[in-house]
């Protein structure tokens, strides 16, 4: 069961993650959750930091969609603000979820990344699909009851998961892919 809820690879925050090292690696697509991981649950506002970011993704070629529990009607506002497609009240981890999230962004499970800062929802759906997945420490902010809870038992696999070293914040990620075959194909 633990492989289930382990991450591939645990950053501070989304800005951490190195775009280039992915790309290099042939990941092609980006599912990535709203609340917590790219802005605070309570807050409705994009910063110009998260707007650079964004275009940072498409510069190099990297397809992302958006996948939230939250509501549609915080979901359409975002996509409006981040010009980029967002699946809301996905119900994750279903299977369903992430199904819809590859339709949108036409890749394979093996070229498409999970990015969300909840181990029992993102990695965990994540996982059962056969993505990998990026693990990003929550956003400050005023959270539900419920993932307040859920934040408990997270909080303690994690201990365990470092402990044992079989996750390292912060640690290049490492995924094994071939380059992306435009890249090769430049090469030639």
């Amino acid at each position: 069961m633990l492989k289930w809820l382990t991450p591939d690879a645990y950053f501070d925050s989304i800005y951490d993650i190195d775009l280039n090292s992915l790309c290099s690696q042939g990941i092609e697509g980006l599912i990535i959750d709203l609340d917590n991981t790219l802005i605070p649950r309570d807050k409705k506002a994009v910063s110009d930091e998260l707007l650079t970011w964004f275009n940072d993704l498409e510069e190099r070629g990297l397809r992302c969609c958006v996948l939230s529990n939250n509501l549609n009607s915080r979901g359409k506002a975002i996509s409006k603000k981040i010009n980029r497609p967002v699946i809301a009240m996905a119900k994750k981890p279903s299977r369903n979820a992430f199904k819809k999230a590859l339709e949108v962004l036409k890749t394979h499970p093996e070229k498409t990344v999970v990015i969300g800062d909840q181990i029992f929802t993102d990695v965990f759906g994540g996982r059962r699909m056969g993505l990998k997945t990026i693990l990003v420490v929550p956003l400050s902010g005023k959270e539900l009851f419920t993932t307040a809870l859920v934040r408990q038992f997270e909080r303690r696999l994690l201990k365990r998961l470092i402990k044992e070293n079989r996750l390292q914040k912060n640690k290049k990620v490492e995924f094994g892919l071939e380059a992306r075959s435009d890249e090769n194909n430049q090469s030639n």
